[in-house]
């Protein structure tokens, strides 16, 4: 794997720079990874005070609803290339709003701290930036959206399909009506 800010292509030694190509690279990693997404940091440690990074998606990649919810902890998320959506539940489940990004169209969103949140990705490499506060805090479990699989989880593929379909008012399955997802429809 090639560091994304190799010290050859920037102007100094003091300006990061990132190529074309070098984003083009990140993406087909995600083509190539098993989750179907793959990310390069800017931050020199986990400790830093500002966290970046590029983050390449694939379509069929879960991203599984989270929150962050320390009070610190806003995202903001720019789509440079490609197309996603942003989906942002209630606590309960429900879908509350659904919004397109691409670059053209919503370019950049900035999500509150507390707010239930996933993507979808809608076309091949997609490209986006990611900047929150740090330090870095892996995501704990009472962040994760109880009613939606874990990744890699026997459901969580249809809950994917689910998510790339779902309109805002529609409630999360789980229970009864994730094992029809896992089924499919009966002929």
């Amino acid at each position: 794997m090639s560091d994304l800010l190799d010290p050859s292509s920037a102007h100094t030694s003091t300006i990061r720079c990132v190529a074309r190509g070098e984003l083009d690279a990140l993406s087909a990693e995600a083509v190539a990874a098993e989750r179907r997404r793959a990310h390069r940091l800017l931050h020199p440690s986990p400790e830093a005070a500002v966290q970046r990074f590029f983050l390449a998606l694939e379509p069929g990649t879960y991203v599984r609803p989270h929150r962050h919810s320390e009070a610190h902890k806003w995202e903001l998320f720019v789509v440079l290339r490609g197309r996603l959506d942003l989906l942002v539940f209630a606590a309960d489940g429900e879908l509350r709003e659904r919004l397109v990004l691409s670059p053209d169209a919503t370019t950049a969103v900035e999500i509150p701290p507390g707010i239930f949140h996933a993507y979808v990705c809608r076309e091949p490499g997609t490209i986006g930036f990611e900047v929150k506060q740090g330090a870095y805090i892996p995501t704990g479990a009472h962040d994760f959206a109880a009613w939606a699989p874990p990744e890699r989880s026997p459901g969580a593929a249809a809950f994917e399909r689910w998510m790339r379909d779902a309109e805002p008012a529609a409630r999360a399955p789980h229970g009864s009506d994730a094992a029809l997802l896992e089924e499919g429809p009966s002929d």
